[in-house]
């Protein structure tokens, strides 16, 4: 009996510390991508190929059309997204994947050259800002991979 009594103990004390090892603390966890992401944009910054062409407030920006750029994820599963030249785009879906990749699927008109979809690499993500680059060439900036420093509204 005793025996069985000692072996119950140590089962659940190993359950017990298994139990306090396996449990984390949701309120200091980061929220994930997708939901980091489901807001409205405006353009910070943009570089083409390397080179900053626009940055919110200067005055000597090379594309100063950027200042309408907007991406808007706020109302999934559609997205609005402007470019540089004030054309915008809507998408019927758009989705992120592996954290890594955000996709917009079904874009009207479509965009010259990309069948409906444009896809970025998301290089970060914070609260306020998301970085991405295009993840095929631009056709609209001379055939050069863009990078967008964005910031919510």
């Amino acid at each position: 009996m005793k025996k069985n009594a000692t072996l119950g103990w140590a089962l659940l004390s190993a359950l017990l510390v298994g139990t306090l090892l396996g449990c984390t603390d949701h309120r200091n966890a980061s929220p994930s991508v997708l939901a980091q992401i489901a807001q409205s944009f405006t353009l910070r910054s943009a570089d083409e190929n390397g080179v900053t062409v626009y940055t919110r407030g200067s005055t000597n920006n090379i594309r100063p059309g950027y200042s309408k750029f907007l991406l808007d994820l706020s109302k999934p599963p559609m997205a609005t997204y402007r470019e540089f030249d004030a054309n915008t785009f809507v998408a019927s879906s758009w989705q992120v994947i592996d954290d890594k990749r955000l996709i917009l699927n079904g874009l009207t008109p479509q965009p010259s050259g990309t069948n409906g979809t444009l896809e970025f690499a998301i290089v970060s993500i914070s609260a306020t800002e998301l970085v991405l680059t295009t993840a095929t060439v631009s056709q609209k900036t001379g055939g050069l991979t863009n990078r967008y420093t964005l910031t919510t509204r």
